[in-house]
């Protein structure tokens, strides 16, 4: 019986949600340059409005995780992007730091959900032999919305002002809320799902080889596997956020590029990301083939992306913006492989009904770890330059990798 293919056109809608999703909150990225001048912000202005968004995204990552569980990933998941598309056009109406700062904590509340919702859909959709791809197209997604943000804000800014750049990219959210709501189902409630589909889902299900999985909120935080996976979570989250909100600053800073400028280059590393997202979805399995356990599989995929980590490590070396930006492309590759084996983790060790909230609450920790470095950047960027904060994200992964080795066994979860 010929299986049918709706559980990737599921996981694409997700991909898509994604997508809006990080572009919205990379509108902010690269606008800052010209809302720092318009706003008469320091860096360090900058950074605590930065902040404002991780601190309320790292408090909601856990309370969306467990909204999502208790309403299901339709309703819970429409409810938060409608949410954050309004969160994000409410930008338009600041007037300095700290209402844009106001908005931003909004935006971060709402979109907090977006990482947890995209895993407990593949855990929901896909048997463990496909979840590494499956979750590799969704975070695809946050490499996309950054990699389209440079061009898309900067022609608004150009052509409508800064204002324009928050209504449109909020908008475009609005429109897939509607996608959602009438595209998602479970795969006990979806109609167009084939019977045959069905039962390659269910059946993969039995046969993940991870036992004891934990089950409630209480069992996640004493398992000794999410421990595992928060940890390097905690210490690689910093690059991303880093990438994310200060690349057009350091190419302003430290190159002195204008905007036009960064919006031919600053997207490349997220190119780049894109790729390793891939690497993170299709190295497991041919892992897997070479007689590698389902977590070893994984924890593999994950050390190999901190190696690459040591790239971005030598930033401070590059003698042209050009070395620069490729040694930011080796950054987003090395962390989207990385962060996509962690992902992938949560929904190979935690029980379906409980991925949702297991992994907002790895993304809490996570997030913690990026707020920290935020702060860091902010109080020292200014001061001593970037070259010692890219040495030292380098050297967090590195470290992740051996937490994960250590912390985590093959053969069981918790």
């Amino acid at each position: 019986m010929k299986r049918g293919k709706l559980r990737w056109w599921i996981i694409g809608l997700v991909t898509l949600g994604t997508i809006l999703n990080y572009l919205a909150r990379s509108t902010l990225s690269v606008a800052a340059p010209t809302l720092k001048e318009e706003f008469s912000m320091t860096t360090e202005d900058y950074s605590w409005v930065v902040l404002a968004f991780q601190a309320s995204y790292t408090v909601m990552q856990s309370v969306a995780g467990s909204i999502l569980d208790a309403l299901g990933t339709r309703l819970g998941f429409a409810i938060f992007a409608v949410g954050w598309a309004f969160a994000n056009m409410a930008h338009a109406l600041a007037t300095g730091t700290w209402s844009l700062a106001f908005f931003r904590a909004l935006l971060g509340a709402t979109e907090a959900a977006a990482i947890p919702a995209g895993a407990k859909s593949v855990s929901e959709w896909f048997p463990p032999k496909e979840r590494p791809l499956a979750t590799s197209a969704f975070q695809m997604g946050t490499s996309v919305g950054n990699m389209i943000a440079p061009p898309l804000v900067a022609f608004c800014i150009i052509w409508a002002g800064w204002q324009s750049a928050f209504l449109v990219t909020g908008a475009l959210s609005l429109v897939w809320a509607a996608l959602w709501w009438w595209g998602y189902r479970t795969p006990a409630e979806h109609k167009r799902l084939g019977q045959a589909e069905r039962d390659y889902i269910e059946a993969g299900r039995s046969t993940d080889g991870i036992a004891d999985k934990p089950a409630t909120r209480t069992e996640v935080l004493k398992s000794r596997s999410f421990w595992a996976i928060a940890i390097p979570r905690f210490l690689a989250e910093p690059a991303w956020q880093t990438f994310n909100f200060f690349i057009p600053l350091y190419l302003v800073a430290v190159w002195k590029l204008d905007l036009k400028s960064i919006a031919l280059w600053a997207w490349l590393p997220f190119l780049a990301a894109d790729f390793g997202s891939l690497a993170a979805g299709l190295l497991p399995n041919w892992l897997m083939k070479q007689g590698a356990s389902l977590i070893s599989s994984r924890k593999i995929t994950m050390a190999l992306g901190a190696l690459c980590m040591i790239g971005p490590a030598c930033i401070g070396l590059a003698g042209s913006p050009g070395l620069a930006i490729a040694l930011f492309c080796v950054g987003g590759f090395a962390h989207q492989m990385l962060n996509g084996a962690l992902l992938t983790l949560c929904s190979d060790v935690f029980d379906t009904r409980t991925v949702g909230t297991a992994s907002g609450m790895a993304g809490t920790v996570a997030w913690i770890g990026g707020m920290l470095f935020t702060l860091l950047i902010g109080q020292s960027a200014d001061q001593f330059g970037y070259n010692p904060l890219f040495v030292a994200l380098g050297a967090l992964d590195l470290l992740g990798a051996a937490v994960l080795f250590y912390m985590l066994r093959s053969r069981k979860a918790s």
